[in-house]
């Protein structure tokens, strides 16, 4: 593959206004599915502000502020306990639910008079002596990890002491049940769990593009980021700027600060709204700088069109990983990708990933991926990236996104065009482009339509 610039324009294939709705139908079938496949007496999923993807999946609901937990019982009993702040937010629910208030939830300093303690709210909701429990935390430790892979390991202690202390036996970690990377119910998603994503990847891309066009010398990073366009999207990662002038070493995860950045800088910028993340990263130059597209440029462009060309159906993931390593050492790159190329995301930036060294895990219909080849080491002063969202789904299951959200297939389409048309990448028909450009790249900041192609 020869990899070459050439200045490209972006189509306007729309931003989306408005998400598409999860059917209440759809959170029903996702609680009964959890409850039927834990095979206890009751379920239990924790979550709180940072770790809140398995109830938004299940419910709809996000903990703000404090902890949550929502309870699966025998006869389709559904119990949301929260703090007093989800009282009121607790509307948000798609999954009918009985909410119930356990100040222990709330934060520290609040009344605890209002209700009973949580052993006693726990039992009051119909978890006793002898009941077995599932306990959903927010990501499970396996074989390797521990030699007791049942016991709950990322969840609140105290919620597993009083789910001890009231059934007298160990609650079991089923967490797997939601995030294992290929059989848990979060890994292969329907077509409005798609659609949404495509409204999140959407604006999420929008928003890097403007900031990346919007980058000028003498401006600071926060006059930088302020072009994003926030319009009150809920994030699931922050907003990530940095900057480094020529020799410098560049932090890639931090916050935005008031540094005046300079022509030849190294920036990235990176954010994601729930459903979908995207990052550009390059130098923040007018004209080509021969030695970085050679070294660095080229052969990443390479390694990501031969993700999408390998990614599909009944691929392992293995594979991929494979694929894209053996292409970046087949043309001499000095950098291997940091993380995994490419994991399943959802509400969390990161769900889980069966692309692993060795995986026989298989892609599968239904799997939203992020394109995520992070090149590591760069020489200080340089960086590049390019991450975006794509799913994965079958005929049956672009039909039916098809019928339902023609908007999103429309630019899906059209997206798909353009990657095959303007930047020499051909997809199979299971792979969607979510974001506004998959693997659009303009590795000089400062001309933001001279991006990579392939001849």
């Amino acid at each position: 593959m020869s990899v070459s610039l050439h200045h490209i324009g972006l189509p306007d294939f729309g931003i989306p206004a408005e998400p598409p709705a999860i059917p209440a139908e759809e959170y029903a079938r996702r609680a009964d599915a959890l409850y039927a496949d834990a095979g206890q007496d009751w379920v239990v999923v924790y979550g709180d502000r940072e770790h809140n993807a398995n109830l938004l999946h299940l419910t709809g609901f996000d903990p703000r502020f404090e902890e949550a937990a929502l309870l699966l019982g025998p006869g389709g009993s559904r119990a949301l306990v929260v703090g007093i702040e989800g009282v009121g937010h607790s509307v948000e629910s798609r999954l009918p639910v009985e909410v119930v208030l356990a100040q222990s939830f709330g934060l520290m300093g609040q009344p605890r008079t209002t209700s009973a303690r949580l052993t006693d709210i726990l039992r009051a909701c119909g978890i006793g002596a002898g009941h077995s429990v599932g306990l959903v935390g927010w990501k499970y430790r396996g074989d390797l990890e521990t030699d007791a892979p049942e016991r709950p390991a990322f969840v609140a202690a105290g919620l597993v002491d009083d789910l001890r202390a009231i059934s007298g036996g160990d609650p079991i970690d089923v967490t797997g049940l939601l995030m294992h990377p290929v059989s848990g119910q979060r890994a292969r998603v329907s077509a409005d769990q798609i659609a949404f994503a495509e409204w999140a990847a959407t604006r999420t891309s929008a928003a890097i593009f403007r900031v990346l066009r919007g980058a000028r010398p003498g401006m600071t990073e926060r006059e930088i980021v302020a072009n994003m366009g926030y319009a009150g999207e809920p994030m699931s990662t922050h907003a990530i700027f940095a900057s480094a002038g020529p020799g410098e070493p560049l932090n890639g995860l931090r916050s935005a600060t008031g540094r005046v950045v300079h022509e030849g800088d190294a920036v990235t910028f990176g954010m994601g709204y729930w459903g979908a993340l995207s990052c550009r990263a390059g130098l923040l130059r007018a004209t080509p700088d021969e030695a970085f597209f050679d070294a660095v440029v080229a052969p990443y462009f390479q390694a990501q069109a031969t993700w999408y060309r390998t990614a599909g159906i009944g691929v392992a993931g293995g594979v991929v990983f494979d694929a894209v390593h053996e292409t970046l050492a087949a043309a001499g790159a000095a950098f291997t990708p940091a993380l995994n190329p490419g994991h399943l995301t959802s509400f969390d930036e990161w769900t889980n990933t069966p692309i692993r060294s060795g995986s026989e895990d298989r892609l599968a219909s239904g799997m939203i991926f992020q394109v995520d080849i992070i090149p590591a080491p760069l020489p200080a002063g340089w960086t590049l990236n390019c991450e975006d969202t794509v799913a994965i789904a079958d005929a049956a299951l672009r039909e039916e996104l098809a019928a339902k959200h023609p908007e999103v297939w429309s630019r899906v389409e059209a997206r798909r065009g353009f990657m095959a048309d303007a930047l020499g990448i051909e997809l199979a028909p299971d792979l969607l482009p979510l974001s506004l450009a998959n693997a659009y790249l303009p590795p000089f900041w400062l001309d933001p339509t001279l991006v990579c192609s392939l001849a």
